[in-house]
């Protein structure tokens, strides 16, 4: 008993800690792949004889980070105006770009709604419930078949909430809950393992 109990308090320990230095790594590793649109003689390996890991990771942040301040200029607007014009042009890519800066744009917005608050609906049957996520609202053409004042949600699936289901819901059906979007996420990843601190009582809309 006693080896069982410290196997399994190893394992808290460890399990947990090998994930996150997996993520971390991966991660890095992705982003250091960045390093290959350098030309040879920039390259780390090139300059000092070895690779450093994360370099590719504090390139890709820079180039963000001077993207953002580029755009937010007069002239820096007039470029990615410029450019989105002209990837519009092209047939295909048009939808792809369209779509993909249309749903960034929403949940990126610093005043937007999307993923902002955490929600229990009853779903996929009565007396089943489950946490979604505000996404916004249906949009005219589809709330004048509606009837009512809905909300756009998305269910996410345990353990990888990267996808999941889109619903449209009435919103006299839907609970806003006293917690955080972390602490929703974190009760998803988690199959309900970890629980939302506090003791709040959700609340209706």
């Amino acid at each position: 008993m006693q080896f069982k109990k410290y196997f399994i308090t190893g394992l808290l320990i460890w399990v947990p800690l090998t994930i996150t230095l997996w993520v971390l790594s991966l991660i890095v590793g992705t982003l250091d792949q960045s390093l290959l649109l350098l030309p040879l003689e920039w390259r780390p390996k090139r300059l000092i004889g070895w690779d450093i890991p994360g370099i590719g990771a504090l390139l890709m942040l820079l180039v963000v980070m001077l993207t953002g301040l580029v755009a937010a200029n007069y002239f820096g607007q007039r470029l990615v105006s410029f450019w989105e014009g002209l990837l519009v042009r092209i047939p295909f890519v048009n939808s792809i770009y369209s779509s993909v800066k249309q749903v960034s744009d929403t949940v990126f917005a610093p005043n937007g709604q999307a993923f902002r608050k955490a929600l229990l609906i009853e779903y996929p049957r009565q007396g089943s419930w489950t946490i979604a996520f505000q996404t916004g609202a249906p949009g005219t053409k589809i709330t004048s078949h509606l009837g009512s004042e809905y909300l756009s949600l998305y269910v996410p699936t345990t353990p990888l909430p990267t996808s999941g289901f889109f619903l449209m819901m009435r919103k006299d059906a839907v609970i806003e809950l006293d917690m955080t979007v972390d602490e929703a996420l974190k009760y998803i990843i988690s199959m309900g393992v970890i629980a939302p601190d506090g003791n709040a009582a959700p609340h209706k809309r």
